[in-house]
Formats: C-alpha cells, structure tokens, sequence
C-alpha cells in the first residue's frame, strides 16, 4: 500500500464533528514501516490533534524516530499542507530533504521537502549554548 493509500484509509477515521474537515497523513520509517493518524477535533479548538502528529505519535510510540517519507491528505481543492506546528514536529523527526507529498483526494498532489516546508526550522544548533 502507498503512503497516499494509507492516508487516504485513516482519513475516513478522522473525528471531526465540528469542522467536518477530515485529514490523514501516513508516514515510512527509517525499518520500512509505516505509522497513519487522522486528525482528532475536541470542542475545547485548540486541544485537537493534527493528522501528521498522529502519525509522528505512532511511530515514537512504536519505538522508531526517523521519518523517510510521509504523505497528507484531504478533501480539498488543492493539497493541503501541514500547519506550523506539524511542520516543526515533522523536522524534529526527518532530514530537510526528505520528501513530503500533500494531496487532494481528487487525485492532484505536490511533492516537496521538508525543508521547503520550513525553510527555517528550529533545531539543536540554536540551542548550542545549553
């Protein structure tokens, strides 16, 4: 199965009751396997959880911490992109190269790095003087 195909299958679990809006992201793992999550509303907003942390969550949760490849989701006119929190939790946890698709699920996708994502990512060198 695709990355895309297993997003798009944990899509259809996505918990959105309040903005109907369903996301799914799969990701591979450095051992070849892949981790899915779907988005996970909550009507306190800001406690949902993001399809791509979801993802990131089953990895961590399975012992594995790099991510080789990982593909979105959703039912949108044009592919959707990770918010600024999943893209910082996405380099925290894969290469600046590693490839990203976004897609609709129409069938119309975007590849692009992670570094295209978040050109400016904060990472352990900021943090040198700890």
């Amino acid at each position: 199965m695709s990355l895309i195909d297993a997003a798009r299958a944990v899509r259809e679990n996505a918990y959105v009751p309040y903005s109907n809006f369903k996301v799914g992201a799969a990701l591979r793992a450095a051992d070849g396997a892949v981790y899915a999550g779907c988005n996970v509303e909550n009507v306190a907003y800001p406690e949902g959880t993001c399809a791509e942390a979801g993802a990131i969550a089953a990895m961590v949760a399975a012992g594995a911490t790099e991510i080789v490849e990982l593909a979105v989701i959703a039912d949108s006119p044009t592919p959707v992109t990770p918010c600024g929190g999943c893209r910082q939790k996405i380099a925290e946890f894969a290469g600046p190269d590693v490839a990203v698709t976004l897609a609709t699920t129409d069938g119309v996708t975007k590849t692009v790095t992670v570094r295209e994502l978040l050109p400016f990512a904060f990472d352990t060198e900021q943090m040198s003087k700890v």
